[in-house]
């Protein structure tokens, strides 16, 4: 295999409707040369036994032992490897996606470390979740749920056909709540829906609408906070206030995604987080642009004042991105687990 392989891992707390998504994509003639990892938590893979009743001869291996984040690093490498130097005479074309199915308890930080090990295939790892309409706003209150979500490059809404007539929207706004870096899929038109949720994902620009403030959201113990410099930074400056804040936060930081203009280039850097796990920052865009820089940080349970406690400090002016909810009116942080 010489091309990009598309790795999607497909996540979504238990029940909202992952297995029933990847099943109707499998039915798509785009679905072809597509193999296919299901994990669950439990001993007996179900969901592979309902996949590989209507996924014909796509390629599988079923992880039934446990969550992927819990396993072994080398088990899930070995697993893409092993997908990757197999034969396949009848296939119409070389392998050119890998979705892996999650338990609807693990958390995408860890799957993409494991990831990580594969860093000499030519690989686009992508991140899609499921919100469910009916029960997102409960299943909120779950921490791996927050964190599918926050970890996500897209969100599909789904069950919106049992939904009543104006919940797209509804979710569309508590998605983009949650996480406003996520190209989000809410069309009630089912075949349309799934085309999107597995189609390419857009540039990796930021978007300008990141600026504006949103409505509260519906996860009480997450926050999205804009982060933004006061001047040109120096790049081990960037690089220190990087692996402090992960290591400040640990689990606590979800997602992080901005531009930051650096001393030692005319061109900003990109920087991106799913959870701990960071891309190599890079330049983006072009030297005359006039890109805005800020950085959109997503996390949980943070205490008034504390990003700016992370060292080297003064480097960011911080501000709510959800300035009217009663915290941040009072100049406070999210509250703390024993006080949701």
């Amino acid at each position: 295999m010489t091309d990009i392989l598309d790795v999607v891992v497909l996540t979504g707390f238990l029940g909202s409707g992952k297995t029933t998504l990847l099943r109707d994509y499998l039915a798509r003639p785009e679905a072809a040369d597509t193999a296919i990892i299901v994990n669950e938590a439990g001993e007996i893979g179900l969901d592979g036994l309902i996949l590989r009743e209507s996924g014909g001869d796509v390629p599988m291996t079923m992880l039934a032992n446990g969550c992927v984040c819990c396993q072994m690093t080398s088990d899930l490498a070995r697993t893409v490897e092993a997908l990757l130097a197999a034969e396949r005479p009848e296939a119409s074309g070389p392998l050119r996606r890998i979705v892996l199915e999650t338990s609807g308890l693990s958390k995408p930080g860890p799957v993409l470390r494991q990831l990580a090990s594969l860093a000499g295939f030519p690989m686009r790892v992508s991140v899609l979740a499921t919100y469910d309409a009916l029960r997102g706003p409960d299943s909120a209150a779950f921490a791996e749920a927050a964190a599918q979500w926050a970890a996500a490059h897209r969100i599909v809404v789904t069950k919106l056909d049992a939904a009543s007539s104006g919940r797209p929207s509804e979710a569309m706004s508590e998605v983009a709540a949650l996480n406003p870096l996520a190209v989000i899929v809410a069309d009630p038109d089912r075949a349309a829906a799934v085309a999107a949720a597995f189609a390419p994902l857009p540039g990796i620009g930021l978007d300008p609408a990141l600026l504006r403030a949103e409505p509260a959201g519906t996860h009480p113990r997450v926050a999205v906070w804009l982060a933004r410099p006061s001047a040109p930074l120096p790049y081990d400056d960037l690089a220190a206030w990087l692996d402090n804040l992960a290591g400040h936060l640990g689990e606590r930081l979800l997602r992080l995604k901005g531009l930051v203009r650096v001393v030692e280039s005319d061109r900003p850097v990109l920087v991106e987080s799913v959870g701990t796990l960071f891309s190599r920052p890079r330049p983006f865009g072009r030297p005359a642009e006039d890109a805005p820089a800020f950085l959109v940080v997503i996390a949980r349970d943070l205490e008034a004042g504390e990003l700016e406690t992370v060292a080297p400090a003064g480097l960011f002016r911080f501000a709510p991105r959800v300035p009217d909810t009663p915290f941040a009116r009072a100049g406070a942080g999210m509250p703390r687990a024993d006080a949701v």
